[in-house]
């Protein structure tokens, strides 16, 4: 399932970042699933993303421009 949502944090020094969907949930990503391979994105980017079950937890993965 595709969700969209917005960049609501990324360090760019440990390559982790947070998006929150519509419904106000948040999903932690790693830099690697910013399907451009630019492993940076701006806070307040607004995405899409598909999630993936990562020990035992729900993350953003493939993120890429809404």
């Amino acid at each position: 399932m595709e969700l969209s949502g917005i960049v609501t944090s990324f360090d760019e020094h440990v390559g982790l970042g947070e998006v929150t969907d519509a419904d106000g949930a948040g999903y932690l990503f790693h830099c690697v699933e910013i399907a451009d391979g630019s492993r940076t994105i701006d806070v307040g980017a607004r995405v899409r993303f598909t999630t993936m079950r990562k020990f035992g937890k729900l993350e953003a993965a493939s993120l890429r421009p809404a």
